[in-house]
């Protein structure tokens, strides 16, 4: 009965997935930059001005996995999303139409 129980209540937690940075979620930016290139082999692609003292960047690999890192004025770095499939668009073909 007790063993039952045991199991049961095992198998009522859900399985936590470890993303394989679930360690790197906000660094110092210079540490977060050379994970990114080191480990994951990641380029920046794009950025963007959130405001006064955040920046918003893109990174991306080879693989098409993709980071979505904010970086702050204060000197840190967060990893805000990431996932696979990257696709560049090209923005240099004429409009249909």
């Amino acid at each position: 009965m007790i063993r039952g129980l045991g199991f049961a209540l095992l198998l009522a937690v859900p399985a936590q997935a470890k993303s394989p940075i679930a360690d790197v979620i906000c660094e110092p930016t210079g540490k977060l930059y050379d994970k990114l290139t080191r480990q994951f082999g990641a380029e920046r692609a794009a950025t963007g001005v959130r405001g006064p003292e955040q920046i918003m960047e893109v990174w991306t690999s080879k693989s098409g996995s993709w980071t979505m890192v904010v970086t702050y004025a204060t000197g840190t770095s967060c990893i805000v999303a990431m996932g696979d499939d990257w696709f560049n668009h090209d923005t240099t073909a004429p409009a249909r139409g």
